[in-house]
């Protein structure tokens, strides 16, 4: 799973909470493309998020009020509950990461550019740079391993807990305080001081191969990305395909996916969903491109509206998907506020395709398998040259 210092990893990662977003999942450890789980997207569909707790939320709530009333941690309280409730997605966020995690969907956040992976022998290594970021203008390149954060030895360590590092949060750095990092680049070792810095998330990407075919990137459904997309459509040329590639692609607003999903299809359902059994859907805006060949790039990465489009635009026959099954991350949660300013968020409900089809614990099996050289095997679809050996 592709990802980089942008949006919060939460600090409570390392003692074992869930990372929650509605109809977005956090990058978690550990998906099939191994690379540094760091994004954080999240929102609710309005109507959720003005939903009054109930349930399991009512609980979590009474267990923050009550250690508060005892002089003792809620948000502690508040964990012991979720994990209790056996909701393998639930969690508990500080009023900061909260908010933190939804300016991130804003399409900026607070880091130091990059990103990178954690090689066998538990080497992290860097895998892109930000262009104009603090570790771009530091030098820094891909290949370069990490090996110290302020002073820690990170060789070994899970990459969530690496990234904590370089983000600060344990202290909730903000932009411009500094850190040091160590790197080797073969037999070179050096440090360097970098400076955090609000940047952009850049979560779509478009370029034109030389066949005509246009590949649009989406890394996260942040705030504008589904409009970008929409825009790349129109933009490419008329008598060429388009790849849309979503594998590494954690989830991000659901709102935002739907708006994606509306640059392919014209009008109808993109996914049901249900809130504490209240049966609820979501559909495209008419006008959408039906006609352009399109072929969908998933991986395991794939996770949560990402899925969501992957569903729709499989299930409508829009699209033609290759790689491998996505993660399987359909279920809804809702945050509500605890007495201390922290946000819980709980399982609610989950989402289905518009075949019916859910998608928790299962993922979306792809048309075509293809580990490797799944773009060049979506290049051949699109020429109507078919599979390529």
């Amino acid at each position: 799973m592709s990802g980089r210092d942008l949006f919060c990893q939460p600090r409570r990662l390392g003692r074992g909470a869930a990372l929650t977003l509605v109809f977005t999942s956090v990058l978690v450890a550990g998906a099939a493309t191994g690379s540094l789980p760091v994004g954080e997207r999240r929102a609710t569909p309005g109507e959720t998020r003005q939903a009054a707790p109930t349930g399991r939320h009512e609980e979590v709530a009474r267990a923050a009020a009550e250690a508060m009333a005892d002089g003792k941690s809620p948000m502690e309280a508040a964990e012991r509950a979720v994990s209790r409730s056996g909701d393998r997605w639930a969690a508990v966020y500080s009023q900061g990461e909260y908010e933190e995690f939804e300016e991130a969907l804003d399409g900026e956040y607070t880091g130091v550019g990059l990103w990178a992976r954690q090689e066998r022998g538990g080497r992290v290594e860097v895998t892109k740079v930000a262009s104009g970021s603090p570790a771009a203008a530091a030098g820094i390149r891909e290949g370069d391993q990490l090996r110290r954060v302020d002073g820690k030895n990170v060789d070994g360590r899970p990459v969530t807990e690496v990234v904590s590092l370089l983000r600060g949060d344990a202290t909730d750095a903000p932009a411009g305080t500094t850190v040091r990092v160590g790197l080797r680049r073969g037999t070179h070792a050096w440090t360097e001081t970098l400076r955090r810095a609000r940047l952009s998330t850049d979560s779509v990407t478009v370029r034109h191969l030389a066949d005509g075919v246009t590949v649009i990137r989406i890394a996260s459904f942040t705030k504008g990305s589904g409009d970008t997309v929409r825009t790349a459509v129109r933009q490419a040329p008329a008598d060429a395909g388009i790849v849309l590639d979503l594998r590494g692609n954690s989830g991000g607003l659901v709102t935002e996916a739907v708006t994606a999903a509306s640059a392919f299809l014209d009008g109808g359902l993109v996914a049901t969903y249900d809130v504490d059994g209240e049966q609820r859907a979501l559909h495209a805006d008419a006008g959408g491109d039906t006609t352009r060949p399109l072929v969908a790039l998933v991986d395991g990465g794939t996770m949560s509206a990402a899925e969501l489009l992957t569903g729709a635009l499989k299930d409508r026959g829009r699209a033609v998907v290759v790689g491998s099954r996505t993660f399987g991350k359909g279920s809804v949660q809702m945050p509500s506020r605890l007495p201390d300013g922290s946000v819980a968020e709980l399982t609610v409900g989950h989402y289905r395709t518009p075949n019916g089809r859910g998608v928790d614990g299962t993922g979306i099996t792809p048309d075509l398998e293809a580990d490797t050289g799944a773009l060049r095997r979506a290049q051949a679809i699109l020429s109507g040259l078919g599979d390529v050996p």
